[in-house]
């Protein structure tokens, strides 16, 4: 079909689409005017994704993800904030509500059944440059529209608070026996340390163990000294078969004093026995005093020979006495770095507990801190105003689309119709019905009248 052929079937049926046309768009007016008036309320929240926290001090990680506020838009459908606004708004308790939930058959419970009938004519839209979610509902009443409109937009900011803080609240009362179990556990590390002290009578390990290591050190030093002079008095032992020759004995002054005397005295007698003989009373005494001389100087040689063997014993039981007391003073040093190193690993735990208890009580107080937080980051941009004007219907809106929608079924009407009764009405009909050349055209009314008078032509799908 060209468009020429279109054209000529609508001049030739213009009134079959001219009626279709008013009886649709006097159908759409009758039913807007018919149809009750709604009346739409909205009201607008924004969702702050960029302010930090006021109890963590940071931005949470979540209100950053791209499904923040699709997840936003979930909430504000989802039943617990319809319920919400029941009870806000005590729908449930109106009598006229019950009676038309028990017309209904009672399906459910009424805060249910009041929920579903609220949240088929919500509308939510989020923004899609910014952080605002439009809220929208529609109802018969305009003061009741905004009412509702209203009670979403409070519930949602009361459901997302619980959301929050329902999970801090669960924490902080598990936080709280952790806290109570970490306490003891540190009042337990803090006994034990406390009974171990008692027990080992330490207070400052580290000062004890000093002093108790200085005074081996000490020990040691005494004992290197012993054992010196020890292995002196050996070799002066060992080594001095002639006693005189010892350097005690050289360097002695009583012993120098008596050689001294005894030189003097021996030359005395020689001078003595020379010119008075060895018979001479002098001379007798000279020799008797001489050989008394001589005695002492062997009784004091004896005497420091003899000492050199006492220092050497003495030094032997000194050294001895020595290594015992260094031994039971190294039992002391390895007793004390035992308890030493018991405490440390007593006062490691007491540590380890006192940070744990800390950790934890930081932590149960922060938790406790956002259990009581009053404060969402959702705020109402505008509240929900009474509509002046419904909604719907909208007249102009319906009529131009009865109008668009009468003439494609007008046009559709008329091109059925034709082709259930096709007529000639060109050049191209008769090629098409007959499949012989048109050899002229008359025009003018002798043309119409031709065209009336000629029969109706076969449909090609039928023949």
């Amino acid at each position: 079909m060209t468009l020429q052929q279109f054209l000529l079937i609508l001049r030739a049926r213009y009134k079959v689409v001219l009626y279709i046309l008013l009886f649709t768009v006097i159908a759409t007016l009758v039913v807007s005017l018919l149809l009750p008036k709604q009346y739409t309320a909205g009201t607008a929240v924004v969702v702050d994704i960029k302010s930090p926290d006021p109890v963590a001090g940071m931005v949470l990680p979540g209100l950053t993800s791209p499904t923040y506020m699709a997840t936003q838009v979930d909430v504000i459908n989802s039943d617990r904030v319809a319920e919400r606004v029941v009870k806000m708004l005590r729908l449930d308790e109106s009598p006229v509500v019950k009676e038309q939930w028990e017309e209904d058959g009672s399906k459910g419970e009424l805060t249910t059944w009041l929920a579903n009938l609220l949240k088929r004519k919500l509308d939510v839209k989020p923004s899609r440059e910014s952080n605002v979610i439009y809220i929208e509902y529609t109802g018969n009443d305009p003061n009741f529209a905004a009412a509702v409109a209203n009670a979403f937009a409070q519930a949602y900011i009361d459901v997302n608070l619980d959301l929050k803080v329902a999970p801090a609240r669960q924490y902080a009362h598990w936080f709280k026996g952790q806290t109570a179990a970490a306490r003891d556990e540190l009042e337990r590390a803090k006994a034990a340390l406390s009974a171990y002290q008692q027990e080992t009578g330490l207070v400052a390990t580290e000062e004890r163990l000093d002093y108790e290591v200085a005074k081996l050190n000490e020990l040691s030093s005494q004992l290197t000294l012993i054992q010196a002079q020890t292995s002196d008095s050996s070799s002066k032992r060992k080594a001095a078969e002639d006693p005189d020759t010892l350097a005690e004995v050289i360097q002695s002054p009583l012993i120098n004093s008596l050689k001294s005397d005894i030189a003097r005295l021996d030359a005395k007698l020689q001078e003595s026995s020379a010119y008075l003989g060895p018979n001479h009373p002098q001379t007798k005494r000279t020799q008797s005093e001489l050989a008394s001389l001589r005695g002492k100087l062997s009784a004091e040689t004896r005497k420091i020979h003899s000492s050199i063997g006492t220092s050497y014993e003495v030094g032997k039981r000194k050294e001895q006495e020595l290594l015992e007391a260094m031994e039971r003073q190294k039992g002391r040093v390895l007793e004390l770095n035992r308890q030493r190193d018991q405490m440390s690993v007593l006062q490691g735990d007491v540590e380890a507990a006192q940070r744990n208890f800390e950790g934890i009580s930081q932590r149960s107080a922060l938790t406790r801190l956002e259990s009581l937080s009053v404060q969402t980051n959702i705020t109402p941009l505008n509240p929900a105003s009474v509509p002046s004007e419904p909604s719907s219907p909208k007249l102009l809106l319906n009529t131009l689309i009865s109008i668009f929608l009468g003439t494609l079924l007008g046009v559709s009407a008329a091109l059925v119709m034709e082709l259930m009764n096709r007529r000639v009405r060109s050049v191209e009909d008769i090629v098409e019905a007959i499949e012989i050349p048109v050899l002229a055209v008359m025009s003018g009314p002798s043309r119409n009248k031709l065209s009336s008078r000629l029969p109706k032509l076969p449909n090609p799908e039928t023949s």
